[in-house]
């Protein structure tokens, strides 16, 4: 992993995925031959998915023939969790006329030292919805969640018993991942237990 300190191990693209609250930073250096950081700047833009209103607004600090964009822990920490939008523009300093350059996503991680948020991943929160909706316990919250646009509570019994059944498994993977992830290994065999 590089050192996001050292300007010489910045990352030549934009993250795809970082935590709020982390330093993020990342350089551009293909673009100041066509781009010269001293009559342009670089900027970006990023709307959070299913949000009209949220969005991240970034310039670049110019380096050479480099841009580098630094987003430090503080401005990070503001950033909502989510799947985010983002396009790349560049701006002739001289009459501002601007030019858009890349576009993509990226999605930024709930910090869960600090933010108040389920620890759970999205298919874990999912499938004990599906549980405990099958199970007749089922909270208020739980079964206005909605899968593939469609509440929990609307969805028929031999539909929901079909997503559970998806739904675990794709929670048993993501089981398996962090156990190697975390040095544990794994047996290959994750046994779940359905309701």
């Amino acid at each position: 992993m590089a050192n996001l300190f050292d300007v010489s191990t910045y990352i030549n693209t934009e993250p795809l995925t970082f935590t709020a609250g982390d330093r993020v930073a990342w350089a551009r250096s293909d673009l100041g031959n066509d781009y010269s950081p001293s009559a342009y700047t670089l900027s970006y833009t990023a709307r959070l998915e299913g949000s009209g209103s949220t969005v991240i607004n970034l310039t670049a600090v110019a380096s050479s023939l480099d841009y580098h964009v630094v987003v430090p822990a503080a401005t990070s920490a503001k950033f909502v969790a989510g799947r985010y939008h983002w396009q790349m523009y560049i701006k002739r300093n001289s009459d501002s006329e601007r030019l858009t350059l890349d576009s993509g996503t990226f999605i930024v991680h709930a910090n869960k030292v600090t933010a108040i948020t389920d620890p759970r991943s999205d298919v874990k929160i999912t499938l004990d919805a599906i549980r405990a909706t099958l199970a007749g316990r089922a909270t208020k919250d739980q079964m206005g969640y909605s899968i593939a646009g469609r509440s929990i509570s609307r969805i028929p019994i031999p539909d929901l018993l079909a997503w559970r059944d998806s739904y675990a498994a794709d929670y048993a993977r993501e089981v398996r991942k962090d156990r190697i992830k975390n040095g544990l290994g794994h047996s290959g065999i994750i046994k779940t237990r359905f309701v």
